[in-house]
């Protein structure tokens, strides 16, 4: 069961992969996500269905419109198929959980999203924050009530740590990480805690490279937080109670 389960879960996460593409562009320019149907980003004409199914049409296209022949970027399958292996994770280690399992799958969809536009427009939109909040608040309200006030005790410390940070360094932190970090305390609890570790070891990884290779000059980059972020959910999701147990287990 478990084997089949995840199987389905991979496929799922390429077709939400393919969605969340369309999301991630659309929510940042107000547009619908319910209509139109997609259409092709170099010249406009409307994809087919059998030209939009993930991962395979690209590969099958060689990575080009059929209507035009204009490259199409690899971030779409990169996305699908990152989608689909967060789902197979996700799967594999929340099985036997019904709640958590809903409550991680609704997270790395939303993580793959907010993503994508932070890599692409340098935004992390309300909406799609909002959506997720929502989601959530109705898995834990029907099937772990009693959470409640854990997840939100977590939400506030993991966005208050952040806002801090905002107001202390406002050029590398911006209120979308904020809002983000109060999200991923709500969907991890305690596990939000690992998860923001995490996300700035890697950032200050990351920023400790650019400066090496680059110089003083790559303090005045901006990167996109909103990533890293995403990371440390991620670890945060799959290996969370694991890293706090291990870490409240050397204070004893």
């Amino acid at each position: 069961m478990l084997i089949q389960g995840a199987v389905l879960a991979f496929l799922g996460g390429l077709a939400a992969g393919s969605f969340v593409t369309v999301v991630s562009h659309r929510v940042p320019q107000g547009e619908s996500i319910v209509g139109p149907r997609s259409r092709c980003p170099g010249c406009g004409t409307q994809i087919a269905a059998y030209d939009n199914v993930p991962v395979l049409s690209w590969l099958l296209l060689r990575g080009r419109g059929r209507c035009c022949g204009e490259q199409i970027s690899a971030r779409y399958p990169l996305a699908e198929v990152g989608l689909g292996l967060a789902y197979l994770a996700t799967v594999l280690v929340l099985w036997g959980d019904a709640v958590q399992l809903a409550l991680g799958l609704v997270l790395v969809t939303t993580l793959m999203a907010v993503t994508i536009t932070d890599l692409e427009q340098r935004i992390i939109p309300n909406k799609i924050l909002l959506a997720a909040t929502l989601a959530g608040l109705a898995i834990v309200a029907v099937g772990d009530p009693a959470s409640l006030p854990e997840r939100a005790i977590a939400a506030v410390a993991a966005g208050g740590l952040l806002f801090t940070a905002a107001l202390l360094y406002p050029r590398g932190m911006g209120l979308g990480d904020v809002k983000l970090a109060a999200v991923m305390g709500f969907f991890l609890g305690r596990n939000v805690a690992p998860a923001l570790l995490v996300a700035l070891l890697a950032g200050s990884l990351v920023g400790l490279t650019m400066v090496a290779r680059e110089g003083a000059s790559a303090r005045k980059k901006a990167i996109p937080f909103g990533p890293f972020l995403a990371f440390g959910a991620l670890v945060g999701l799959l290996f969370g109670n694991q890293l706090v147990d291990w870490y409240l287990s050397t204070l004893s």
